[in-house]
């Protein structure tokens, strides 16, 4: 016995080896979530933590060690005795460190990273592994669409092919039992419900069984497809198929190549006659099964008892919610009889020999109901003196069992009471051979089922003994294979006449596309025998695939994909390209693929290009890949437009600080890293309500008024947006004039955009407190690089009175006024305490300047190195001619008009490369 300590007292296991007798405590690092048992080795355990670490043990809890951290919950597995050949092996889904998930195998002792498998190559779609007996399941979406794999008997995956158009969007392993699986399928155009489907041996090819079978969701979210699986008797099912709005309930007896309504008893718990003529009116059950352990579901059966199944529902034209009633089968679903006129939970106890009835309610109760003549007859028992509040019942394990338990409390205040109910002392006696007779399994009537007869032993119903262990079936023989045998094979459909015909969108001689000349294939009449049917001779040679000779084909349907699905690839990354061949010789076919970015490469075969064709590229943009297919009869090709790509890290937007009314602006995006592969570029600018788009990094535009304007570009590189937003002041006129600082301020300039924005407004503050000149005038704006350089603007501005803006003369005496407190040394600011940053006005510029940032642009700084360079050799001409003839200083009285002579005093008393501090020549540009 194992006992789990209170998770928020403390972390520990109490292990008993004598019944309970005695307890040994053992503490644990971790905090359990949930156990898996090994299913042979008793002593094996799984543990699953609260912070998702999977730990093993392999002595009943005493030790335990870490497999694996990371480890989706529910998603892991022992192995499966005779698909395994390691009994301690281990499957597991793993989430990694960037939040894929993967497919991991090892061993329970050594889960080293040395020794762990990856059996399913790259991630697979989060919580998505299925282990189940020979087969294994995993989900890849690619192109927005999920894709299904399976691995059988654990050799290599392989999609699962559901019909062509089906387009899952979800699916659900019901069934793997005889060797083949049951899966629900949502195709795209269902909401609540789904179609069965039945594959093939290896689980890959599958064929439509049922319809919008109903579903709904559990009491956690979890998805419950309205499916049952009659135990005891193999490929009997019972399904709700949804019809024009309504749910009926459908039976089947050769895994869903045959459904039918299920025949209403003929009298009503009174028995009075019920008047329920098929298929208008039929009787219809509930089919979700119990997650609880301690009580029953709404439906039961028992491998021991193949014959008998008690379920709720209703008799009408469809299920309903309604008027539930509980009804019993002792005839494997032929006839049914009411039994209760309200829900009851059933237990079987002795193989079925004896049934137990204890009513679904509220209130407290003491009497149960026993049958032991397979629910014809009930007879009322009391359990205990006191009404109990019944909140479930166990059966002990094993089917033979005669002791039941009932667990409940007497008042909502009190505690648990359990009560023990043994019914051994009803029978005196073992069942003997005479006790029994004969029963055969039957479909109405027809007793061929999955191929054979099969005859069970049933207590005659008339005679009280207890049956002890399982008889099983008396015999079974094997009948005559008919068309009732077999199914439509994949890519075949049933029409009205019984036939199996090609679907139109299968090509039946596709089947032959992956077999060479000289070997052979199994060629499909177009049915299949349904698995695990036992039939014999009949038609069974007519309608088994046979083996053919392959064809010589030239190649045909040459395609041509990335792994993913994707048109995109990452620059430096490895890249998978998938070869796909309709038909054609793929033994004896040369293929060869070129990139596109001058590397190719050929091969002999297909079968070696199976996992794919991994390559990297090195730059980036649109490459043409081709692939050329020749076999000898012929030759095929397919080309790949692969859009390589690197990140885009960060966006600039570079665009004047000020403009003029009516005058074209240049806009550009600047990217880092430069070359990235395809953008589209989303320019918002004005008052513009819709967005231009581009493919081109620049635009120009005006303004037609004066004011702020904001402009934004967004650049979508793949599945990365990445945007910059700027404002731009637009005016009639303005004033602009080149900064200087200390050199000091480059020390501290670690030349970012919130470092040119910050030291901007400091600047302008100290202007403003320097010259008393309103804040509303001034616009300072730091320049990317280094030396650290800034562009003073003098704006005009509306007063708020209402008076009007500033006129040119007004602009012009600012610029004046400005300029004279630069030049002695009048502006200056505090960087930190101790640092002075002195403020100097540079030489004048023609036009308002661009904010490029160097960093991120190789154009940006040939441009600053040009006007370095076009600077030195101006200064340089200059000098010379001034040695040939310098002419002579200008009057007092030159004209402020003159620009030319004003150009020529601003170059003479400051050049642009060692502006000198306080000169008297630097002026505005207009």
């Amino acid at each position: 016995i194992m006992l789990l300590t209170d998770p928020e007292i403390e972390s520990s296991l109490l292990i008993s080896s004598d019944e309970g007798a005695t307890y040994q405590k053992y503490r644990l690092n971790f905090y359990i979530q949930s156990l898996l048992f090994h299913p042979k080795q008793e002593d094996w355990i799984l543990a699953y933590s609260q912070d998702q670490k999977l730990y093993s043990s392999a002595e009943f809890g005493r030790r335990w060690q870490l497999i694996q951290e990371g480890v989706v919950p529910n998603r892991f597995y022992w192995s499966v005795m005779g698909s395994n050949k390691e009994p301690d092996l281990v499957h597991l889904e793993a989430r990694t460190i960037d939040g894929h998930s993967q497919y991991l195998t090892c061993r329970m002792q050594n889960c080293t990273e040395a020794n762990r498998n990856k059996p399913f190559p790259g991630y697979i779609d989060p919580d998505s592994l299925i282990v189940q007996d020979d087969y294994v399941f995993v989900q890849l979406t690619s192109g927005g669409r999920p894709h299904y794999y399976v691995s059988y008997r654990r050799n290599a995956f392989a999609q699962m092919k559901l019909p062509k158009y089906a387009l899952p969007k979800d699916m659900h392993v019901i069934s793997t039992d005889e060797n083949q699986v049951f899966a629900a399928v949502q195709e795209w155009n269902q909401n609540d419900t789904y179609n069965l489907y039945i594959s093939d041996t290896r689980g890959v090819y599958f064929t439509l069984a049922l319809e919008n079978v109903q579903s709904s969701r559990g009491p956690e979210g979890n998805i419950m497809i309205d499916l049952y699986e009659v135990a005891g008797i193999k490929g009997m099912f019972l399904a709700n198929k949804k019809i024009d709005n309504q749910v009926k309930t459908f039976i089947t007896y050769n895994k869903g190549r045959d459904w039918r309504l299920l025949q209403a008893p003929d009298t009503d718990l009174r028995g009075d006659p019920v008047h329920c003529l098929l298929p208008y009116c039929s009787l219809h059950l509930h089919l979700k099964v119990s997650e609880n352990p301690y009580t029953s579901g709404i439906i039961a059966s028992r491998d021991t008892a193949p014959s008998i199944i008690v379920a709720s529902g209703n008799i009408g034209s469809e299920l309903s919610d309604s008027d539930i009633s509980m009804f019993v089968s002792s005839d494997a679903g032929n006839t049914w009889r009411q039994i209760f006129e309200e829900e009851h939970s059933v237990l079987y106890l002795d193989q079925g020999g004896v049934l137990v009835a204890m009513k679904h309610t509220s209130l407290p109760i003491r009497h149960l109901w026993l049958s032991f003549d397979e629910g014809r007859s009930w007879s009322k028992y009391s359990f205990t003196s006191i009404p109990l509040f019944v909140d479930g019942v166990l059966g002990e394990p094993g089917e033979e069992t005669l002791i039941m338990t009932v667990f409940g409390h007497f008042s909502h205040r009190s505690e648990w009471q359990l009560v023990k109910v043994d019914y051994k002392s009803i029978f005196d006696r073992r069942c003997a051979e005479e006790d029994y007779r004969p029963w055969q399994l039957h479909s109405q009537g027809e007793a061929c089922i999955m191929g054979a007869k099969r005859v069970y032993k049933k207590r005659k119903s008339e005679r009280k003994c207890m049956q002890g262990k399982y008889a099983g079936a008396m015999e079974s023989e094997p009948c005559v294979c008919t068309e009732a045998d077999f199914d439509c094979d994949y890519g075949y459909e049933r029409h009205s006449n019984g036939q199996c015909l090609p679907a139109f969108w299968f090509n039946p001689s596709s089947l032959s596309k992956d077999c060479s000349l000289g070997q052979s294939y199994l060629n499909s009449t177009g049915y299949r025998k349904v698995v695990s049917n036992n039939c014999t001779d009949g038609v069974r040679e007519q309608y088994t695939a046979k083996p053919q000779k392959c064809p010589g084909k030239a190649p045909r349907g040459l395609r041509i994909v990335t792994a993913d699905g994707k048109l995109t690839a990452e620059q430096g990354h490895n890249v998978t390209l998938m070869v796909q061949l309709e038909e054609g010789d793929v033994q004896r076919t040369l293929i060869q693929v070129d990139f596109g970015d001058g590397v190719a490469v050929s091969y002999v075969n297909l079968s070696s290009m199976e996992d794919g064709i991994k390559h990297v590229y090195h730059n980036v943009g649109i490459f043409r890949v081709t692939v050329q297919v020749d076999n000898g009869l012929g030759s095929d090709s397919a080309v790949l437009y692969l859009h390589v790509t690197c990140p885009l890290e960060h966006v600039h937007l570079s665009l004047p600080f000020v403009t003029t009314k009516n005058k074209e602006v240049n806009a550009t995006a600047v990217l880092w890293p430069s070359q990235v592969g395809t953008l589209t570029y989303v320019w918002w600018y004005g008052n513009n309500t819709e967005p231009l788009i581009t493919l081109e990094g620049s635009i120009s535009f005006k303004f037609t008024s004066e004011g702020m304007n904001t402009i934004t570009v967004q650049v979508s590189a793949g599945n990365a947006i990445l945007q910059d937003t700027k404002s731009i002041a637009v005016y009639e006129e303005f004033r602009s004039l080149r900064l200087s600082f200390s050199p000091n301020l480059d020390d501290y300039n670690p030349d970012i955009p919130e470092w040119r924005r910050d030291i901007s407004r400091v600047i302008k503050k100290s202007l403003v407190e320097a010259t008393g000149v309103p804040g509303e005038h001034i616009l300072v704006a730091v320049l990317p690089g280094l030396p650290t350089a800034a562009e003073l603007f003098v704006l005009p501005y509306q007063d708020p009175a209402g008076e009007g803006k500033r006129s040119a003369e007004d602009l012009e005496q600012i610029s004046e006024l400005l300029i004279h407190k630069l030049n002695q040394n009048s502006v200056h600011f505090e960087l930190k305490p101790g640092v002075q940053i002195l403020v100097h006005a540079a030489h004048l510029t023609a036009a308002p300047l661009v904010d490029l940032t160097p960093t991120h642009s190789g154009s940006a700084m040939l441009m600053l190195l040009s006007v370095v360079f076009v600077g030195l050799a101006v200064f340089v001409i200059y000098k010379f001619k001034r040695r040939v003839a310098l002419p002579s200083p200008p009057s007092p009285s030159t004209q402020p008009g003159d620009s030319s002579l004003r150009l020529q005093r601003a170059r003479h008393a400051t050049p642009p490369s060692t502006p000198k501090r306080g000169s008297a020549g630097a002026q505005f540009a207009i």
